[in-house]
């Protein structure tokens, strides 16, 4: 399901299990189900095909759209903005929650979006925080240091306040909503969230709602940085 284009491969487990997919004609619920050429596999009574070409873009999500292929609430997906330019079907490579912006990576292949995924891939994503409220003077070292909220540990890679409303922030694990739960711990009211960095690729001069392609030398990068085989310091840190 991940190599024809319907969703990572995570997301495809959790589709398989809801009873959303038959092999010819009958409905399967077991991840593991094997299938050959000759099979008629169907997601939501829609036949899918492997997709030959590969689709890698990268987004500027702006603030207010969700990362999910559709919204059961009626909120703007952040993939309806790539349907003009693109007729496959691209999913997204990790999340920005709603009300955060920034770069995010859209694919139709599954291997590339697993890599990426991977926890032990440690691919570094870089943010831009400001506040409404001043930044506590302890919050850098603190969070560089592993903060302890409603018993989970949160701890990023790299943090720099830029002054007493902006923070630069690294993070390689990423749990849920990490940068918004630590600030909540410290009364730090967030004004805006925005990822300025995924590995190697940054920013540019994309605007936000803008996309464009990944060139192939950027896909290679990426995929060594997971790989921990790329020499030399991060960029965020030379």
């Amino acid at each position: 399901m991940a190599l024809c284009g319907v969703a990572s491969r995570r997301a495809s487990e959790e589709i398989i299990a809801q009873g959303r997919v038959s092999v010819n004609g009958v409905t399967v619920t077991a991840p593991g189900t094997k299938v050959s050429g000759k099979d008629v596999v169907r997601v939501d009574s829609r036949e899918i095909h492997f997709e030959e070409e590969k689709r890698y873009v990268l987004l500027n999500k702006p603030a207010g759209y969700v990362c999910s292929l559709s919204d059961e609430k009626g909120r703007a997906v952040a993939a309806d903005l790539l349907k003009d330019e693109y007729s496959e079907r691209l999913y997204n490579v990790g999340r920005l929650d709603m009300f955060s912006g920034g770069l995010i990576i859209f694919t139709n292949d599954g291997n590339f979006a697993a890599t990426l995924s991977h926890p032990s891939a440690e691919l570094e994503k870089e943010y831009v925080v400001d506040t409404v409220t001043p930044l506590p003077r302890s919050l850098v070292t603190d969070f560089m240091h592993g903060v302890r909220v409603d018993g989970v540990f949160y701890r990023c890679k790299f943090a720099e306040e830029l002054n007493s409303h902006r923070m630069r922030i690294v993070l390689v694990e990423g749990k849920n909503r990490e940068i918004r739960r630590v600030f909540d711990s410290y009364n730090v009211v967030i004004r805006s969230l925005t990822r300025i960095r995924i590995g190697c690729v940054g920013m540019g001069s994309l605007e936000e709602g803008q996309f464009r392609d990944l060139s192939a030398q950027e896909i290679q990068k990426l995929l060594r940085l997971c790989r921990k085989d790329s020499p030399g310091q991060s960029p965020a840190y030379r």
